[in-house]
């Protein structure tokens, strides 16, 4: 039977947990994650995890910080004032907003604080400085 490796188109059902056993993310009752494996479309232990397994092949796998979403970084919190936010928008913990950098980048930031006229703006991906812990199932090679 063939096994998955770099290159390989393949489906996937998983189930992604934090250590103390949350669930943060799960494919079940939706469609098999597609991807290519080695491409980097997944977090590296995530890809890694796939290489060598065959179609059926279930397993759990944990994937440290470091080849999941990386340690959080404390350069990307930043302030931004209440007051250039649209009039008719109320910054409230835990809104999630989208920012643009000077050369034209977008990314996710979530509002973590609000301390008089300024809010705390936090760019990390939200599992940055955490293990995870997935569930595999090897669905297809395509």
């Amino acid at each position: 039977m063939q096994e998955a490796k770099k290159g390989d188109k393949v489906n996937v059902h998983y189930h992604g947990k934090l250590t103390d056993g949350s669930s943060f993310d799960s494919s079940e009752g939706r469609e098999p994650l597609h991807f290519t494996v080695g491409e980097g479309q997944v977090i590296k232990g995530f890809d890694d995890a796939i290489i060598s397994m065959k179609p059926g092949e279930k397993k759990t796998v944990k994937i440290p910080v470091l080849d999941a979403y990386g340690e959080r970084n404390e350069d990307m919190v930043m302030e931004y004032p209440v007051s250039e936010f649209p009039d008719d928008m109320k910054p409230e913990v835990g809104m999630e907003l989208q920012m643009g950098d000077n050369s034209g980048n977008v990314f996710p930031v979530v509002i973590t604080e609000i301390s008089g006229d300024v809010v705390l703006l936090d760019a990390n991906h939200p599992l940055a400085g955490q293990d995870l812990v997935f569930e595999i199932e090897l669905v297809s090679i395509v």
